[in-house]
């Protein structure tokens, strides 16, 4: 049970702290973080649902994903809201059933087993939050005397409930008390677990998704050659006005209409990714040979929350080697690989961390640095192989000058506004679309 993360109306506690619209960031970041342990825990063999309040089932959709199934809480106290989730279960069938909340990152996969455990040999089963309530109540079957009248809010919630159950004969097993998030106290407990996340899959499922504007000459080919995999292709189209959307459905992918932007048409294409990991791959990059076993294989750490390839060009040229040296000291050595890199993280960070910020350019630093406050960030042994057309047609020297100080100015503060306006006079604005991911009137030109 959550609620939608809107600025001002989530975590109003946390407000004087980190304003509402950290306050949102963070109800953001707890739901998603639970989310995962709840589904590494659920796996294939218990049915999970998300019951939420404020805005629409599209809106947690684009939020946190398709991979769950979203319910209004509806109408009533806390405890009426409970009471119809647990008889919809029963009325499913189902005879054990965990109702927790989103403010309790300690919660995690084998206390979510516990307590499924424990419902075997007893009628109810309460994990005690500190403040006094609780972060998980479960039952075999529904007990509206359990909840009626009971004070919601206070310090003495799960004791009453404890009382309240024996006083009608249930048999109670409480589980470990663990710490919610609700005041600024409590935040150092977020910044103690969030970089603890269950271990994917061990066949984890990989959504590659391709910003595309005008890219008829390369999305066939592109999507060939990912085909042979079996992750999720989804093309995220800006608006093209050649044969991009035909020829892309007509290779397999899913195509995703969005407002042009690489930053945007990424988010947009994340929004409908089924996949436990998300690849964002531009349409002059092609990945290795066996990509998926790399993601996979890179990711296996949980403390690892995301990654990239190492950086190559398919220009020949000692110059052009030197420059992937460089790249590969920046990205290994200051953990700064760019976009071009086809960049991979965990579909649960993702979606905590909100997204790419949508921004004219440089949303791939400002993820990685998201990222990297999250977990580990890796580089693969593998490269992907980017294109060296814009080296080629807008001078080497030129380029990588132009790239530089694109970064340094970010780092210094600079708006991304003006520094794509610098970046644009900098280089010929023939290709500077294609180096910033951002053409003179706005649109993607990944």
């Amino acid at each position: 049970m959550t609620r939608l993360p809107m600025a001002g109306a989530v975590k109003s506690r946390l407000v004087p702290a980190l304003g509402a619209a950290g306050a949102a960031a963070l109800q953001r970041e707890l739901t998603a973080h639970a989310l995962a342990w709840a589904r590494a825990a659920a796996g294939g063999a218990h049915a999970l649902e998300v019951r939420f309040t404020g805005g629409t089932v599209e809106d947690m959709r684009r939020t946190f994903g398709p991979a769950f199934d979203y319910l209004p809480q509806g109408k009533g106290d806390l405890g009426a809201r409970m009471l119809a989730a647990f008889r919809s279960a029963a009325d499913s069938g189902i005879g054990r059933t965990l109702v927790i909340g989103s403010d309790c990152p300690g919660l995690d996969a084998d206390r979510l087993r516990e307590a499924i455990g424990r419902l075997a040999t007893h009628d109810v089963v309460l994990g005690p939050a500190h403040d006094g309530g609780y972060y998980l109540i479960g039952l075999r079957a529904p007990e509206s005397r359990l909840f009626d009248g009971l004070g919601w809010g206070g310090a003495t919630v799960c004791r009453n409930t404890v009382e309240r159950a024996r006083g009608l004969g249930l048999e109670v097993a409480l589980l470990e008390p663990l710490a919610d998030v609700d005041r600024p106290s409590d935040l150092r407990v977020w910044r103690r677990e969030r970089r603890r996340r269950p271990p994917l899959p061990a066949r984890a499922r990989l959504s590659v998704i391709v910003p595309a504007l005008d890219e008829a000459g390369r999305i066939g080919p592109l999507l060939d050659r990912l085909s042979r995999s079996q992750a999720e292709l989804i093309v995220a189209d800006g608006g093209s006005r050649d044969a991009t959307v035909r020829l892309a459905q007509a290779h397999g992918a899913r195509v995703v209409a969005s407002a042009p932007g690489r930053a945007q048409q990424m988010n947009a294409g994340a929004a409908s990714a089924e996949g436990d990991v998300l690849v964002f791959l531009h349409a002059d990059t092609e990945l290795p040979d066996r990509f998926e076993n790399e993601v996979r294989a890179a990711l296996a750490d949980p403390r690892v929350a995301g990654g990239a390839f190492r950086f190559a060009l398919d220009a020949p040229g000692r110059r052009y080697r030197m420059l992937e040296r460089l790249v590969g000291w920046r990205a290994r050595g200051l953990g700064l690989p760019y976009g071009d890199q086809a960049l991979f993280v965990r579909a649960d960070v993702f979606r905590g961390l909100g997204g790419f910020p949508e921004v004219e350019l440089l949303e791939d630093v400002a993820l990685v640095w998201a990222i990297r406050r999250r977990g580990r960030l890796v580089i693969t042994r593998s490269a992907a192989r980017t294109s060296g057309r814009l080296w080629r047609e807008a001078g080497f020297a030129r380029v990588t000058i132009a790239n530089l100080l694109t970064v340094l100015a970010y780092f210094a503060g600079v708006s991304t506004a003006r520094i794509a306006r610098a970046r644009r006079r900098l280089l010929d604005r023939r290709v500077a679309g294609a180096a910033s991911g951002a053409a003179t009137d706005g649109r993607c030109r990944p």
